[in-house]
């Protein structure tokens, strides 16, 4: 374990602790003992996950006749080729004809489709069966997405609707805006963190993949959505946490800390989804997901998704905890594990205080159109707490906290048991520091 920087250590007394130690990485070695011990806990965990991974492994998802609705619908690249304005009475004259009364949301959708240009869009299918044919889209004035010529657009196709009407504009295709996005958002991360941010976009790969190719694959056909949350989450926070803080005593300490807030979230989850009567089907989104496999247990789904969604701020929350507990004993190694626990728990209040406003402003942020709706229709806070969609939220968002503010005080006692366990050993740290000073000192006499 001799290493060159540890040659001079003994010249400036004084700076030895601090220049050895960051030497040799951002934690100093345990010792023997407790690696095995830390090793008899982490090891038999990544096992199960790794066979839960085999058991449950999905092989894809089934197939199924397309409904034709909402995200349900076959689609392929358009472009628009041509926009032409032209008279809106024109274009709609076989609709009922406007009343007139603009009082209405409807009343003023029907004079504006009589009223005013719209414009007459050709679209060319680019991808597909079909590509090259072209149709015809109609843009009111008032329609919150225009259309411009050159522009790409994604189209959906109903095989079974008239040959002039089978294919309609759905979106606009924002694939090489939100690729240049990605791609600057790789390269900054590249540029401040080094191989730690390479090995940041690295995990963040094997977090999609596991989502994409094990989660949601095996809850569509069939499996318990908590068991294989609890699954693939746990096999994320491995991947995530190894690869981008290295296979160390310290990183275990935050996969346990980790893993034991990710049961409380757990448990206090399926307690209160069950208790608050929440389905899990609340929009149309869910609502197609249940019509198309009915078999799904949307509040499971809606448990498993609390957990996955609480696993990011989770590692966060651990990682500094165990790292700030670890630099403490760095800083005083004299001190004892309440010691510790005391100085870490003072760091963990205030990330408690950033973190659980973060989720809160999160969750809020996300729900804002919804409400809106409520603060639109002048409901009183109890009616918009009571109704089911913003119950969710409660719940996701306040399990999510319980479970961020409960691994502060978990993980950095963790931490401080293991760092001042390890302090008195045979093998400790402080032996594992001072050994390659010792070793160097006799390789200098013996080249004397």
């Amino acid at each position: 374990m001799t290493s060159p920087q540890s040659d001079p250590a003994p010249q400036p007394p004084q700076g030895h602790s601090h220049g050895h130690t960051h030497s040799h990485g951002p934690a100093a070695p345990v010792s023997k003992h407790l690696r095995k011990v830390i090793a008899a806990v982490v090891i038999p965990f990544a096992t199960a996950v790794v066979v839960g991974l085999i058991a449950f492994w999905p092989g894809g998802a089934p197939d199924h006749e397309r409904t034709g609705v909402g995200f349900d619908r076959q689609t392929q690249d358009g472009m628009v080729v041509q926009v032409v304005q032209v008279d809106c009475a024109d274009v709609n004259a076989a609709q009922v004809p406007p009343t007139g009364d603009t009082s209405t949301p409807s009343g003023r959708e029907a004079v504006n489709e009589q009223e005013g240009e719209c414009a007459k869009a050709t679209i060319e299918v680019t991808s597909g069966d079909d590509k090259g044919r072209k149709f015809v889209e109609v843009v009111q004035p008032d329609a919150p997405r225009q259309l411009k010529e050159g522009q790409g657009v994604v189209v959906a196709y109903a095989p079974d609707a008239p040959r002039d009407l089978q294919y309609s504009v759905t979106d606009v295709n924002r694939k090489i805006p939100m690729a240049l996005l990605a791609g600057i958002f790789a390269l900054a991360v590249v540029l401040v963190g080094r191989l730690r941010g390479v090995m940041a976009l690295v995990a963040l790969v094997v977090s999609f993949a596991v989502l994409t190719l094990f989660i949601l694959p095996a809850i569509l056909q069939g499996s318990n959505p908590l068991v294989v949350a609890v699954i693939g989450a746990s096999a994320i926070m491995l991947a995530a946490l190894y690869l981008c803080h290295g296979v160390t005593a310290r990183t275990s300490v935050a996969v346990v800390g980790t893993l034991i807030s990710l049961l409380l979230i757990g448990l206090l989850g399926s307690l209160f989804i069950g208790w608050a009567s929440l389905s899990g089907n609340t929009d149309d989104n869910t609502g197609l997901i249940h019509g198309l496999y009915p078999d799904i247990d949307m509040s499971g789904l809606l448990l498993a998704g609390i957990i996955i969604g609480s696993l990011g701020v989770l590692d966060d929350v651990t990682v500094t905890q165990t790292s700030a507990v670890w630099e403490l004993h760095q800083a005083d190694p004299e001190m004892g594990w309440k010691g510790l626990y005391r100085a870490g728990i003072r760091i963990g209040r205030d990330h408690i205080a950033s973190v659980v406003n973060t989720l809160v402003l999160a969750y809020a942020g996300a729900a804002l159109p919804l409400l809106l709706l409520f603060s639109i229709a002048q409901s009183s806070v109890g009616t918009v707490a009571n109704s089911e969609l913003v119950a969710e939220e409660i719940v996701r968002t306040l399990v999510g906290s319980i479970g961020l503010v409960a691994s502060v005080p978990v993980t950095t006692v963790l931490a401080a048991l293991v760092v001042s366990a390890d302090r008195s050993g045979p093998g400790g740290a402080q032996a594992a520091t001072a050994a390659p000073a010792r070793t160097g000192r006799g390789r200098r006499r013996r080249k004397g």
